[in-house]
């Protein structure tokens, strides 16, 4: 018969923060759990909240996945490298695909979608899209980014008025900055991934970038802005996921991404999609890591927090 002890760790090594530190013997263990929820819910505003429970090197992981909240807050978390985010977001969804929360686990595609043009960028930009250090090419003169109402711009109004915002919010007080990356930065990067990708009056926004580079990136950036067209991340609008009805079973998520990868499957970066890498949705990592130029892999931090608690949990049995 298993003892309360046995059920508290595996609730630990299911990753189940929330019903465990409801259970938690210890205020310490409790501590624990919400952080590890907090990693597992990606409340990134919260990630660096103070939790003297957790190890600090734990700590430290987190931050580097979180955005700064104040224009000039160090250091710049996510908006210095996004790879350990998308490590974190590659993690997360292959804990949720395991315990069968569909959910949220296209909800966390869904959000991966949505920066991936800035993850193409990183290596030419040398960081994440830090609104504090856009380089001055993109207002250089003929240059139609951050220009509200540009008809010759292909950005769509809300893109006008979110990269004109992006050009500035850095003089803005803390309560502006955080809206803006509330409201904003997700629109930024997807109109910064049609400037090079798929504008059809392209001005001098990208001419700080040489032309070979800009090639390259372009196919990159055209692979993020494609796959968030793709099946498996329109799951999250053809039915109302995270609304409680219409959540997709694990068939119909491999069928969408079986689809997704033939439609990504365009050029030498859609092409990583087909690779069988060993991730439970096969070529995700490896498109992701195509789309950075750079090796992206599931983190184990939430694994390595779980394993903190049930240390704990043995220590205080």
């Amino acid at each position: 018969m298993k003892t309360t002890r046995d059920l508290l760790i595996a609730l630990a090594r299911r990753y189940a923060f929330s019903d465990l530190g409801a259970l938690a013997p210890t205020p310490e263990i409790a501590d624990v759990c919400e952080f590890g929820q907090r990693l597992l819910t990606l409340d990134a505003e919260d990630f660096n909240a103070e939790a003297r429970a957790v190890p600090a090197d734990l700590r430290r992981r987190a931050r580097a996945r979180s955005m700064p909240q104040t224009p000039r807050e160090q250091p710049r978390g996510a908006l210095e490298s996004l790879r350990p985010a998308y490590s974190l977001l590659l993690e997360v969804i292959a804990i949720r695909w395991h315990r069968r929360e569909l959910s949220p686990m296209i909800a966390t595609v869904h959000i991966a979608s949505e920066y991936l043009p800035l993850l193409a960028f990183e290596p030419d930009l040398g960081h994440a899209g830090d609104p504090a250090r856009w380089p001055e090419g993109l207002s250089a003169p003929g240059s139609r980014f951050g220009v509200i109402g540009d008809r010759e711009c292909d950005h769509t109004k809300a893109e006008q008025s979110a990269t004109n915002r992006t050009l500035r919010v850095a003089g803005e007080p803390a309560e502006g900055w955080r809206a803006y990356f509330d409201r904003q930065h997700s629109q930024v990067a997807g109109a910064i991934g049609v400037c090079v990708a798929t504008c059809r009056n392209p001005c001098t926004a990208m001419d700080w970038i040489p032309e070979e580079a800009r090639a390259l990136l372009a196919v990159r950036s055209r692979t993020a802005l494609a796959f968030a067209e793709t099946p498996l991340v329109r799951l999250r609008h053809a039915a109302p996921v995270g609304h409680g009805f219409g959540v997709p079973s694990p068939e119909e998520v491999l069928d969408a991404w079986d689809r997704s990868r033939s439609a990504l499957d365009k050029n030498e970066v859609g092409s990583a999609a087909r690779k069988d890498d060993g991730f439970p949705l096969a070529g995700l990592q490896s498109v992701f890591s195509a789309i950075a130029d750079a090796p992206i892999v599931p983190s184990t931090l939430l694994a390595d927090l779980s394993e903190y608690v049930v240390t704990l949990l043995e220590r205080d049995a």
